[in-house]
């Protein structure tokens, strides 16, 4: 079984790096993504996902995984960053994050999974920490690791849980930087946003302020919204792309229960305080694509910089961008989420899963006749 979920997992993830993103489509978007259009173009910053996808002997359709994001890659170990968090609608999960508020420090890894296996990968990623990283002078070796979760009971079977603590330890250690695969992987391999089949999605901005140049990344693992709101590039698509409505076609007045968690990163010398403003404008980039942050979705995110050091003793010499110069890695951030959350819808794949129910992917020829005919 082992072997076989593996397999899978290895198998979506090389095709999902083939896979088109919106702007090989010629969605267009605002501002300048990096060179790798993902939040890996952020230095440092590592990626890994472990997708797994297959059925078991009893009928169960497993179609989930785990992603992690280490900020400053192995070195995150021992070397934390400056982090802040905020909850547009906080019903989801997001462990460790009281700390995080309450330190303005972020140590350790960001995971993300389904709602049934955080306390999993929690689990896990402490194990992982405790073998990899010396105690502290003490001889204590002290985690409230940062594990965030969407819902993807629709297609996987949540209550088997079956991710295990090697499938976080395997994301953790295959985490690398470079291209990030997109749509049915890692944490996002049963999700849905808009009624389509949606998962991982990640965008860049390059961006300038005060004479300097800084990159901003966004990683969302999305699954939340309905149809009827979905708007790409500013057109309303989900009032045209009506058919295969996953929750709505059968009930009207379906609501959004759904989910949405959002991680961006910035190498600009940021303080905890700004940190927590450049979160909350991705809550803008969210809203551009057609959520209106339902009582029954998580829309929970994190931010954090690389561009000051973050150690937790003696007397640290830290610098900060003057909150005048901001506004670049306001929009840069906006201009983030909206893409990494179309860049999921685009990549993803239609997927068969739990009790047979299915989840298409949007129809991207008919996508890019709906923008073209609408955009000058």
């Amino acid at each position: 079984m082992l072997n076989k979920i593996l397999t899978a997992g290895l198998l979506m993830l090389a095709t999902t790096c083939n896979a088109e993103r919106a702007r090989d489509l010629g969605i267009p978007f605002d501002g300048t993504p990096g060179p790798l259009n993902a939040i890996t173009d952020v230095p440092g910053i590592t990626v890994g996902h472990t997708t797994l996808i297959t059925d078991t002997e009893e009928g169960h359709a497993v179609r989930t995984g785990v992603t992690a994001i280490l900020p400053r890659g192995n070195d995150s170990l021992m070397d934390p960053v400056m982090a802040a968090i905020f909850s547009l609608n906080g019903n989801g999960e997001m462990t460790g994050s009281h700390w995080v508020e309450e330190s303005g420090v972020l140590e350790g890894p960001v995971m993300i999974t389904n709602t049934h296996s955080v306390g999993t990968v929690r689990d896990a990623t402490i194990a992982w920490r405790v073998k990899a990283a010396p105690p502290d002078a003490s001889g204590y070796t002290w985690s409230l690791p940062l594990v965030a979760e969407t819902w993807d009971g629709h297609l996987n079977d949540i209550n088997g849980f079956h991710v295990k603590a090697e499938d976080a330890v395997a994301a953790l250690e295959g985490a690398r930087g470079g291209p990030v695969a997109e749509g049915n992987v890692g944490g996002g391999t049963g999700m849905i946003c808009h009624e389509y089949k949606c998962g991982i999605g990640t965008a860049s901005r390059l961006v300038s302020a005060e004479k300097e140049n800084y990159r901003v990344g966004v990683l969302v693992q999305a699954n939340y919204g309905l149809r009827d709101t979905l708007r790409i590039a500013g057109v309303p698509v989900g009032q045209y792309l009506r058919n295969d409505r996953i929750y709505s076609e059968e009930n009207p007045e379906a609501g959004d229960t759904g989910s949405i968690i959002i991680v961006v990163a910035t190498d600009a010398p940021l303080l905890p305080h700004q940190l927590k403003r450049l979160a909350k404008r991705a809550a803008m980039g969210l809203a551009r694509v057609g959520s209106y942050a339902g009582n029954g979705s998580g829309d929970i995110f994190i931010a954090f910089s690389t561009g000051n050091p973050a150690s937790q003793t003696g007397l640290q010499q830290v610098r900060m961008l003057g909150n005048e110069h901001l506004d670049p890695l306001f929009r840069g951030t906006v201009e983030a989420t909206e893409e990494a959350i179309v860049n999921a819808l685009v990549a993803a794949r239609d997927m068969r899963g739990e009790g047979g129910n299915y989840a298409k992917a949007i129809d991207r020829e008919a996508l890019v006749k709906l923008v073209d005919k609408y955009r000058p």
